[in-house]
């Protein structure tokens, strides 16, 4: 007996780690990747340079995969019907993954099965833009491309109707959201299987710094535990009525009144379950292997009472390894994740992982590591 070739399209960090998770298992990668300096090309031993967006470049590439996965959601919807015509298994399927493409199909479809949302609707100009605010509590609103947005791109609060005309030049449909006046962001991780078998992974805390995921806190601290149970049942539930195979990743905002309302949805491992790869008993990807391959899943429950991640951005100090002597020292049980990828500034190059039982020891033990490597701290 062989063991499986996951198909792997898209090369970041997601892919890498990815990669990484199914070592243990004997699993075998294969890479549609951009670059040759791609994060996960720089690991994965059988990499394919191309265009994922080709047809033809993404059948030849599914030759001996035996299924397919990604680390985006960008891969055009009809060239994914297109492999699972030609009888290649793609998970997630096109069906379900189009809900994460298209912002206006997703909202569609939350409310048709009763998922609380922020009020929405698409816009066509901005004029239309000025009436969907007076419809509600007026400006400001929120306005995000239906496709292509990631990380804050492609989103705009804007306070005006001329403040408005900027999303309407990328030549795509917008979708009008209300500004929703929350507490914090929450998110909630599930892996399901081809043949329905599900798991949660505890509900997270995740704070934003300009529209970049900063911080995540495993659990989310201070959360009644029925919002808790809700949340996480809304998100196995999204997951069963979309179809989802892999891991979904349901982002989340608490609301002032006690409620919680579904901001996006990512069919793909996430940031908010990078946690996972040192506080949970089997991690995101490990699970997104498992699933996508039809194995039992494994078990999401934490090892430890708090894991708090922490993203490494780059700034003005390139050479992070030197900080390594440093940040070891210090603590002994933190766990560093590093991507390979060239430092920039805010772009993420690797996220570090701390676990314990004092949530303010774990927090500033995080910060301390992520602020040393980017250099913002130097003691």
């Amino acid at each position: 007996m062989t063991f499986p070739v996951i198909g792997m399209v898209g090369g970041g960090q997601l892919a890498r780690m990815t990669h990484e998770a199914g070592i243990p298992l004997g699993i075998r990668f294969k890479l549609l990747s951009d670059t040759p300096q791609d994060s996960a090309a720089q690991v994965v031993g059988d990499v394919v340079v191309g265009d994922y967006r080709d047809l033809d470049t993404l059948r030849e590439f599914a030759r001996g995969c035996d299924v397919i996965t990604f680390d985006h959601e960008h891969v055009p919807t009809e060239h994914l019907r297109a492999l699972e015509a030609d009888g290649i298994p793609v998970r997630p399927g096109p069906d379900a993954l189009v809900h994460a493409q298209d912002k206006g199909v997703m909202r569609a479809r939350l409310d048709a099965i009763g998922v609380p949302c922020p009020r929405h609707r698409i816009v066509s100009d901005p004029q239309d833009v000025a009436a969907f605010a007076a419809e509600g509590d007026g400006f400001p609103v929120v306005l995000k491309t239906v496709r292509g947005g990631y990380d804050g791109k492609g989103v705009w609060v804007v306070g005006s109707v001329e403040e408005a005309a900027d999303p309407f030049k990328a030549g795509v449909p917008v979708l009008a959201e209300e500004k929703v006046d929350f507490v914090r962001e929450l998110a909630a991780n599930v892996v399901r299987s081809p043949h329905g078998q599900a798991v949660a992974y505890p509900v997270v805390e995740s704070r934003q710094v300009n529209g970049v995921c900063d911080t995540v806190i495993a659990p989310a601290p201070d959360l009644d535990e029925g919002l808790a149970l809700e949340a996480s049942e809304m998100a196995l539930n999204i997951a069963k009525e979309l179809g989802v195979v892999g891991h979904l990743a349901v982002e989340l905002f608490q609301t002032r009144d006690g409620r919680i309302l579904v901001n996006e949805l990512a069919m793909r491992p996430h940031n908010s379950g990078h946690w996972s790869m040192d506080g949970a008993v089997t991690s995101q990807f490990a699970n997104h292997v498992r699933a996508v391959l039809d194995l039992p899943l494994g078990d999401p429950r934490p090892r430890a009472k708090w894991t708090v991640m922490v993203n490494v951005l780059g700034g003005d100090f390139p050479d992070m390894y030197s900080a390594y002597l440093h940040c070891m020292a210090r603590d002994p049980q933190l766990k560093i994740h590093m991507y390979g990828k060239d430092v920039k500034p805010g772009r993420k190059v690797g996220h570090v992982n701390t676990y314990g039982d004092d949530l303010d020891d774990v927090l500033e033990r995080a910060r301390h590591a992520a602020g040393y490597l980017r250099g913002t701290i130097t003691e």
